[in-house]
């Protein structure tokens, strides 16, 4: 949801703003652009932690094959602690912002543009905690939403084919367990793969850019931040699109709920049919044993009979 809310929202605001120089929204999308993005960033980091943790209790599970099914209730609070936490990590983004005007010498149109510089107006211990945050904002990229969820689901794999190479020697589980267990860790590792990918061109152009920024022109510096968002928007469109293939069950979920309107009219039609064939079936059955007493009515009965 998180990754259609990036595509939807913020990659139209970020070519509008290449095509016109001016930005959609001004200095809201400024503030909220980024906050959005980097708030994705949280939101997979914790997630594949997440996933890591439950696929190392599936494989510690005594009756790993048997185990029921996690309550919505405990899903739901697992979801709102990574998205809050995610959104709260990322507000610093809002304050951090903040909209410029620039003239090309070459053309001499003003420009719209984001710049990372807190706004003077700030209480004085905000304003502390935002240089601080832009001080740190590289190293803190680069370990808690590069590093962190790259070694964590590298040592939760390692840990769980270590404890099913020893389980293995000892006990021997379903085959269709297995196959099943055996798809949702290719999932998850596909999934980190792909974000590592692409959030490495942004770690690097970070790094880069923080101790060589004096010898680096605005243009060049603009478009660093350029291919960073669009590899953004490249993880968001790929990481659906691998969850709906690698994950089959999920996939079948998200056809079904696709084609649910399909589905209700062809119930529709075919409750429609259904009761015309039972209506069939039942005269039919009527017009069976009731024929003859059609053809021929019956006797005249005395009163007071059973009958």
């Amino acid at each position: 949801f998180w990754d259609f809310l990036i595509l939807f929202f913020c990659l139209p605001v970020v070519i509008f703003n290449e095509i016109t120089k001016k930005r959609l929204l001004g200095d809201v999308s400024c503030r909220i652009v980024p906050f959005m993005e980097v708030s994705s960033l949280g939101v997979t980091t914790f997630s594949l932690c997440a996933l890591g943790i439950d696929r190392f209790h599936a494989a510690t599970s005594p009756q790993a094959s048997t185990r029921p099914i996690e309550q919505c209730q405990s899903i739901i609070a697992k979801l709102a602690v990574i998205w809050v936490g995610s959104m709260t990590l990322s507000v610093p983004e809002i304050l951090l912002w903040q909209l410029t005007q620039d003239t090309s010498p070459v053309s001499g149109v003003v420009t719209e543009y984001c710049t990372m510089k807190p706004s003077s107006n700030l209480p004085e211990s905000i304003y502390s905690l935002v240089l601080t945050y832009q001080n740190a904002r590289m190293w803190w990229y680069f370990g808690c939403y590069f590093c962190l969820p790259v070694l964590f689901t590298v040592s939760c794999q390692l840990v769980t084919r270590r404890i099913r190479g020893t389980e293995k020697k000892s006990e021997c589980r379903g085959a269709k367990h297995g196959q099943c267990e055996g798809h949702l860790n290719c999932t998850i590792i596909a999934l980190t793969v792909i974000y590592g990918l692409c959030t490495t061109p942004e770690n690097v152009c970070n790094i880069v850019a923080a101790y060589m920024s004096p010898d680096m022109s605005k243009q060049t510096l603009d478009l660093l931040n350029l291919i960073n968002q669009f590899f953004l928007f490249f993880k968001c469109s790929v990481t659906p699109v691998l969850l709906l293939c690698l994950c089959r069950p999920l996939g079948q979920a998200f056809m079904d709920c696709c084609c649910c309107c399909c589905e209700g009219c062809g119930s529709d039609i075919t409750s429609s049919e259904s009761s015309a064939d039972s209506k069939l079936k039942t005269e039919m059955s009527s017009s069976i044993f009731f024929d003859k007493p059609r053809e021929t009515p019956p006797p005249l009965l005395a009163l007071g009979t059973p009958c």
